[in-house]
């Protein structure tokens, strides 16, 4: 949310503008198109929009496809395809070691049988067979050895080549999952731990999702431009990241708004929490460094609910957003948990747009 007075768009509502955007523009209604679209709903990168517009109202796949790796990275499917080739190549040269170390075994076994027979034949015993028969033996065992030795040098080294694909994958996801401005966690990572909060039922009980709005930002933006904007919002994040311990999960979420999941803590826990952030930031100024062009004061609105009192990821999301509705409708830079009774005379924005 923006502000007090500026209702939101209810999920249905939001991806019904995707959808119908998409349908303008003749855009193929697949996930790489919708992730694009809902960057561009969400309005926190001005030179994605400005590049959509640019492509016209026809773009092609192929433009859509730039414009995704451009702004956010290269495309998710694209990523893991090149993962899925590289570990499906690592694994077809680790079964040809693996044929290869059984059919020099068939061999060897091969050639233990037939030194056996003729060891046991009485008719060609003699001393010359035996040492001729344990030379080849020797031989045999020496290649076999050396063959075992390059098969295990082999696949540990394909294992390692594998190995280094799922860290370039945890690395992808990494950054897929991280905002660009304030390297917090990101609304698609925000969706998929929300989605996994009631996963666990033991936790519940002291567990908290906040959501926290700057007051009035639009005025900073119209005031100041948006790279002061950007540079508040990262010193908003940094506050936010450093205030709380390493465990709580801080995400941007879009825009001006936050989020943290914080577990193991009480309502009132919760609550001291809050209010320490939002003092941090009430007295922290915000001034240009070579000008002196004092900024502030940047407050921040907060509102929580425990997990407790709602049934799902859903119905949190809409009371903690409810809860900082009614922060923002009472006078801005304040903290407030939900409680029952509490108006709230809109939608909401939906949550778990990323979610499968």
């Amino acid at each position: 949310m923006t502000t007090a007075s500026a209702p939101k768009a209810p999920a249905s509502d939001v991806a019904t503008q995707i959808m119908h955007a998409m349908r303008t523009m003749s855009v193929a209604p697949i996930p790489r198109n919708y992730t694009l679209f809902y960057e561009v709903c969400l309005g926190t990168n001005p030179a994605l929009t400005r590049d959509l517009a640019l492509l016209g109202s026809r773009p092609t796949q192929e433009e859509l496809d730039d414009l995704c790796s451009a702004h956010l990275g290269l495309g998710q499917a694209q990523v893991v395809d090149n993962a899925h080739t590289e570990l499906l190549s690592q694994l077809e040269a680790i079964l040809i070691l693996l044929r290869q170390e059984q059919d020099s075994l068939e061999t060897y076994n091969r050639l233990l049988g037939e030194t056996a027979e003729r060891i046991n034949s009485k008719s060609n015993f003699s001393a010359d067979l035996v040492r001729s028969a344990v030379a080849l033996l020797t031989q045999a065992t020496g290649e076999t050895i050396a063959s075992g030795e390059r098969t295990v040098e082999g696949v540990a080294r394909r294992s390692q080549e594998m190995d280094q694909v799922r860290r370039e994958l945890d690395e992808y996801k990494r950054i897929a999952n991280t905002d660009s401005l304030t390297h917090l966690s990101n609304r698609r990572a925000f969706d998929e731990q929300l989605a996994a909060l009631y996963d666990d039922p033991m936790k519940l009980p002291l567990t908290a999702l906040v959501l926290a709005d700057i007051d009035n930002f639009k005025k900073v933006n119209d005031s100041y431009g948006h790279p002061v904007g950007d540079k508040i919002l990262a010193s908003v994040a940094a506050v936010l990241r450093s205030s709380v311990r390493k465990e709580v999960f801080v995400a941007r979420t879009g825009g001006e708004e936050f989020a943290l999941i914080v577990e193991g803590n009480t309502a009132e826990e919760v609550m001291s929490l809050c209010e320490r952030v939002r003092r941090t930031l009430e007295i922290r100024p915000f001034r240009h460094s070579r000008t002196g062009v004092d900024y502030g004061p940047i407050t921040v609105s907060m509102g929580f609910a425990m997990a407790t009192q709602a049934v799902d990821p859903g119905d949190l999301y809409v009371k903690s957003d409810t809860a900082l509705y009614c922060a923002k409708n009472a006078g801005r830079n304040r903290t407030m948990i939900f409680e029952d009774g509490m108006r709230k005379d809109y939608a909401g924005k939906g949550w778990l747009i990323y979610k499968k």
